[in-house]
Order: C-alpha cells, then sequence, then structure tokens
C-alpha cells in the first residue's frame, strides 16, 4: 500500500449520558390517611373535636415536615460563605529571605528518516541555556502603597549552555575550578530593585556597582553582564502568577488571568492567556499557603498580529499545529506574606513530514522542531 499520502490523527469522541431517576415519597398519602382516621370512629356528638384535632395534628405533621428541607438550606449556607483571602506581598523592613530561581530555554531539530535522504549540511540536536541562581533578598523599606526597595545579594550560580548537543558552557560557582571564570564575579553582587505587592518589578533602582566587577570584552564576561541586564533581572525576580492590586480579595475558585507570548523565530509566535485559579488553602503547622493552579488557553488578544506575524514565516507552512503542554503552579504562604514556590513550564513539539519522499514500506522524511521554557521561583531559607 503506498504511503505517499500523510494520514492525520482523527479525534473522535463518544459523548455518554448518564440519566439519573430520583423517586420522591408523596407526602400527601400520609395525610390523607390522618384524615380519614376520624371517619373509622363512632359518630357521636363529639366527632367534630376529634375532627379537630385530627387536624391539629396534621398540621403539625405538616410542620415537622419542612424541617428536613430547612436542615438542608442550614448545610449549604457555609458554601454559599467561603472564606476571603488576600493574595498579596508583605514586606518588613530588614526582612531577610532566600531564594533559588532556575529559567530554561531550549530549541531542538531532530531529523527521522532514512540516513541517504538527510540533507548534507544538515546539523540537528538541543540548544539551550539553563540557569539556577540562588539569592538573598534583604527589604530596605516600604512606601504607603505596599511598595517595597530590595537589596539582592547573588549567593550561587549555575549556567549551562548546550550548542547542538555540544556543551559549550558548564559553570558552577560551587566548584573550586570555577572561582577564575568571569561568572563566579557575580558571587556576592549586590543591586537594588523596587517591587510591588503583586509581585512585580516597577523599578531596576541601582545595578551599575555589579555591572563594573564583571566588565570585559571575553564571552563569559558578557554572559554574566546579560544576567545583570534590566531585562533579565525584571523577568527573574517578578511573579507573573500574583493577580493585581484590585483582584487580590479572593475565595476558593476564584480566578484571574493574564497574556503570555513566546517566539519561537522562524515559526511565529503564539499567545496565551494564562488563568490562575485558587484551588485550596492549607493550614498546616500554624502556617496557612494557598494552592493556585495555571491553565492556559489560546489568546484572541494578538491574534490578528500574531497571524500576520505568522503568514510570512517561511517555515510556517511546512509544520503541523504543535502538540503543546503548559502548566503552572503557585504556593503561597498567606501568613507570612511570602512565595513558596511558582513554576511555570512550556513544552511544544511541530512535525513536517515530506510526503513525496514516503516509499512503498518506507518511513518518509520526518523533522521535529521542539521548544522548552521553563521558570522556577522557590524559596529555600
Amino acid at each position: 500500500m503506498s504511503q505517499a499520502r500523510i494520514c492525520g490523527f482523527a479525534a473522535s469522541a463518544v459523548i455518554c449520558v448518564l440519566l439519573l431517576t430520583a423517586g420522591c415519597v408523596d407526602s400527601t398519602r400520609e395525610t390523607a390517611t390522618i384524615e380519614i382516621k376520624p371517619q373509622d370512629t363512632t359518630q357521636t356528638w363529639v366527632e367534630p373535636e376529634e375532627t379537630t384535632e385530627a387536624k391539629v395534628e396534621r398540621e403539625e405533621t405538616t410542620e415537622r415536615s419542612i424541617e428536613p428541607e430547612e436542615v438542608v438550606k442550614a448545610e449549604v449556607e457555609p458554601e454559599e460563605h467561603k472564606p476571603t483571602v488576600k493574595l498579596t506581598l508583605k514586606f518588613t523592613p530588614e526582612d531577610l529571605t532566600d531564594y533559588k530561581v532556575t529559567t530554561e530555554t531550549e530549541q531542538s531539530v531532530i531529523w527521522e528518516g532514512p540516513e541517504t535522504n538527510r540533507p548534507k549540511h544538515f546539523i540537528g540536536g538541543h540548544s539551550g541555556n539553563r540557569i539556577e541562581m540562588t539569592f538573598n533578598r534583604r527589604i530596605q523599606s516600604v512606601d504607603d502603597q505596599g511598595k517595597a526597595v530590595a537589596e539582592i545579594t547573588i549567593k550561587g550560580l549555575k549556567y549551562l549552555t548546550k550548542v547542538r548537543d555540544n556543551i559549550v558552557l558548564d559553570f558552577d560557582s560551587s566548584r573550586e575550578k570555577d572561582q577564575n571564570n568571569p561568572l563566579g564575579k557575580l558571587i556576592g553582587q549586590s543591586y537594588t530593585i523596587e517591587i510591588t505587592a503583586s509581585g512585580e518589578v516597577s523599578k531596576v533602582i541601582d545595578v551599575s556597582s555589579a555591572r563594573t566587577a564583571v566588565g570585559g570584552s571575553a564571552s563569559a564576561n558578557q554572559r554574566a553582564a546579560q544576567l545583570l541586564s534590566t531585562k533579565v533581572i525584571t523577568e527573574q525576580h517578578s511573579i507573573p502568577a500574583m493577580p493585581a492590586a484590585g483582584e487580590n480579595q479572593l475565595q476558593t475558585g476564584g480566578s484571574w488571568s493574564n497574556i503570555k507570548t513566546f517566539s519561537f523565530g522562524p515559526l511565529g509566535s503564539k499567545s496565551y492567556e494564562r488563568i490562575y485559579e485558587l484551588k485550596e488553602i492549607k493550614d498546616a503547622d500554624k502556617c496557612r499557603t494557598a494552592i493556585v493552579e495555571m491553565s492556559v488557553v489560546p489568546s484572541s488578544e494578538k491574534a490578528k498580529e500574531l497571524h500576520k506575524e505568522q503568514a510570512i514565516g517561511f517555515f510556517s507552512q511546512m509544520f503541523d499545529n504543535p502538540v503543546e503542554i503548559y502548566t503552572g503552579q503557585l504556593k503561597f504562604n498567606l501568613t507570612a506574606g511570602k512565595i513558596e514556590q511558582y513554576f511555570e513550564e512550556y513544552r511544544s513539539e511541530w512535525v513536517a513530514v515530506d510526503q513525496f519522499t514516503s516509499k512503498e514500506n518506507k518511513e518518509p522524511d520526518t523533522l521535529r522542531m521542539g521548544a522548552i521554557r521553563l521558570y522556577r521561583f522557590e524559596r529555600i531559607d
């Protein structure tokens, strides 16, 4: 059978309908029984009094019969009045907290198919960076709006760079042999930033001293200077999962959202609406913790702009729609007003199949492109 045609994935859905049949007791039957009991008694001049008593008894029975409904309402009421919590950072002058922030960016291109069909100059593999930085945050001051000026001191650094599966940089400040690397000069350096109660770095105040310490023309010096750029500092210390100031009073089930856009070079860009939902509030060890889960949907906010960008991308018509996984979670210490852990991870894969190279009993030439974006912020003290 010819394999020249590409078989796409066909999704079939089976909708199962579960019918629930609820039986209910007809309370009028018991009432009728009570009403006909006086008719069985001897008819004398006192019968109306007995009938009146029966009616009273029936009315009392009827009043008692509605009590279960009142009990049900009392049980539902607490669910309608869930406790409200405030998801906002709390800053105290001279407070010291240690954190670790991890970022990872990776792109990959993999060839699948007969080696004889592989393009002559094609070199695949995985390329990207993984950076782990531990730092101490000292709150210097707090203003009336809850914004804090924080001093960040770098305590440790790991920096790994791969190019087509070849490691070109492997730095670890805890290794003695790496002490003389220009990246090692970052250890002990400090800079100051301004942070809002919503977890946003609103200003990079002073980083000049640290930049001077790592000055130089070598590639390692340039990598160190890049870690001290305003853009990188802002991304490392901002927590996108925190709600805005006017949306931070929340109950379980409450949600908020923001937009995130990824750029994939020739494949264009994709924009997502990140939806955060307060799933649970845990009480343990005199600490109250909020658990927030992140889900995503494609964003229509930049749909026209991104569609235009992708339409001019050379590779956009070659690849199928990507398979994507984008998840995240926030653990927030409500008692201390601090982030315990936040992460979000994006993974995608594009596949392009050359159907014209497919022959009988042979697999077609296939090109797979992948992307990873990771951000993790965690308290370590």
